[in-house]
């Protein structure tokens, strides 16, 4: 029998157990924001589309209202983003000594083509996607056209 010496990679300080790979992270993720959800917030997924007439973007933001998020555009940049502080209640006959606030935020950039019609880009939030439509000027539009053989 060969014994055979293996390293096992290292989360921060401690050993990441091999035989269970699924929990190495799990609580780590749990408590310092691995959801959009109560615990923090990372950056969401994004689905970029194009067709002839624009481009269309969509987040996956569940859980927030559409007051959160705010749309700049800053030359070719079109920058989402959302700062959300949890509102917290008060609840009578408590008195606690010691109560941490949460506060999460994401920001996601996008480069746009020279091509974007920018005065006209709209933004819409539902069922959790946030989808921002961004229009082609008419002259980047691809438009078919037949050319006949003489």
């Amino acid at each position: 029998m060969t014994l055979i010496k293996r390293n096992y990679p290292a989360v921060g300080y401690e050993r990441v157990n091999p035989f269970v790979p699924v929990f190495n992270g799990f609580f780590d993720d749990l408590f310092k924001g691995g959801s959009l959800g109560e615990f923090g917030l990372k950056s969401p997924a994004v689905n970029v589309m194009e067709n002839e007439t624009g481009f269309t973007i969509e987040l996956a933001a569940p859980g927030l209202k559409k007051e959160d998020f705010t749309i700049d555009l800053d030359k070719d940049t079109l920058t989402v983003s959302v700062q959300k502080e949890s509102e917290q209640k008060k609840e009578e006959g408590k008195n606690y000594h010691r109560r941490e606030f949460s506060f999460s935020s994401f920001k996601r950039s996008f480069n746009l083509p020279e091509t974007v019609d920018r005065e006209n880009i709209g933004a819409e939030y539902n069922d959790g996607v946030l989808s921002l439509s961004i229009p082609k000027k008419a002259e980047a539009q691809l438009k078919a056209k037949q050319i006949k053989v003489s």
